[in-house]
């Protein structure tokens, strides 16, 4: 009987609420709803869709896809699957991390932001994925003091997306810190070697 009560609530519970709550595991051509309006809306922000949203996965979105499967290291089926979301959850961890330190500064200065997380990435130095790079302890100030919550601009996007395709103004830096700001005594031993805006860049 406990059985067959909980079967029911169950049923009940998936039919009360939209199916677009459900975990999406794979989308493709010729889906639609809401979780392609999602992705469209983030290829665009990347600037690999350059149409609206209409929430159709059609050729174009398919071709977007592809491509920044390409640029991000993933097998470019044009199919956004388990290991394509991922990317892109790190492509927005990314996004507000230069959003947050980095909006105001130049463009140059954005990419160079994108572009220090890379090169930490390969540096023995610091962990070796993105995640446990951007929520290092005490490693990015917008993370601590909220500012990595604010939603990314298209820019921002834009110079993860230039960073991650060779582009690097911070010349091979693993840090970076506004001198005029910055409250770590420690990040003043590093020495700079240049500046893109407000920030000093730094092995």
């Amino acid at each position: 009987m406990k059985v067959m009560f909980f079967a029911f609530l169950l049923l009940i519970t998936m039919l009360g609420f939209p199916k677009e709550l459900f975990a999406q595991t794979s989308l493709q051509k010729e889906d639609v709803g809401a979780g392609v309006i999602e992705l469209q809306e983030k290829l665009i922000a990347l600037e690999y869709l350059h149409t609206n949203a209409t929430g159709y996965y059609g050729s174009l979105t398919e071709e977007a896809v592809r491509q920044l499967q390409q640029d991000f290291q993933l097998t470019a089926d044009g199919i956004t699957g388990a290991n394509t979301f991922y990317r892109l959850g790190e492509i927005e961890k990314l996004a507000r991390i230069v959003h947050g330190e980095a909006r105001g500064e130049p463009y140059e200065g954005q990419v160079a932001v994108a572009a220090v997380i890379k090169n930490r990435l390969h540096s023995s130095e610091f962990p070796s994925s993105i995640e446990e790079v951007v929520y290092q302890r005490n490693a990015f100030t917008a993370v601590h003091d909220g500012q990595y919550n604010l939603p990314p601009t298209s820019i921002s996007y834009k110079a993860v997306r230039d960073a991650w395709t060779g582009s690097d103004p911070s010349k091979g830096a693993t840090y970076y810190y506004n001198p005029q700001i910055a409250t770590s005594e420690w990040i003043f031993t590093r020495t700079p070697t240049f500046s893109i805006g407000n920030h000093l860049f730094a092995e």
